[in-house]
Formats: C-alpha cells, sequence, structure tokens
C-alpha cells in the first residue's frame, strides 16, 4: 500500500508539471519557473525513494556473490 501511495504522488506530481507547462504555453496563467523545478524537485525525490526501497528489497531477496568468493 506504501509503495502504490508513492506511485500515485509520482504519477499526480508528473502531471502538475505537464498541465503546469501546458497552461503557461497556452498563456492561460503566468507562473515563475521555480515552481516547476519546485515541482520536479518534488518528484524527483519521490522516484529516488521508490528506486532505493525498491533495491533494498532486491538486496534482501537476493545475495550478490562476486567471484572471488566463490574460488572462481
Amino acid at each position: 500500500m506504501k509503495n502504490l501511495f508513492s506511485y500515485i504522488m509520482l504519477v499526480l506530481f508528473g502531471f502538475l508539471l505537464v498541465l503546469g507547462t501546458l497552461l503557461k504555453l497556452l498563456k492561460i496563467i503566468s507562473i515563475s519557473s521555480d515552481w516547476f523545478w519546485l515541482l520536479a524537485g518534488v518528484a524527483l525525490t519521490i522516484e529516488g525513494t521508490i528506486n532505493m526501497l525498491k533495491q533494498r528489497q532486491f538486496d534482501r531477496k537476493y545475495k550478490v556473490v562476486l567471484r572471488d568468493e566463490i574460488g572462481g
């Protein structure tokens, strides 16, 4: 459930970036680029957190063994 929430948040921030850019390009609204970078930073932080959690799950499930450790 926690992972699903993270993915939903990532999609939400991506949608906000696209929508904000589209509205700005159509000159419907005028937004400072700082707000876009803020949204992009939050989205990247969420994506990095998801990747880190997935990597930890993988590392716990599979042990990586180097050839030198098995004598090969």
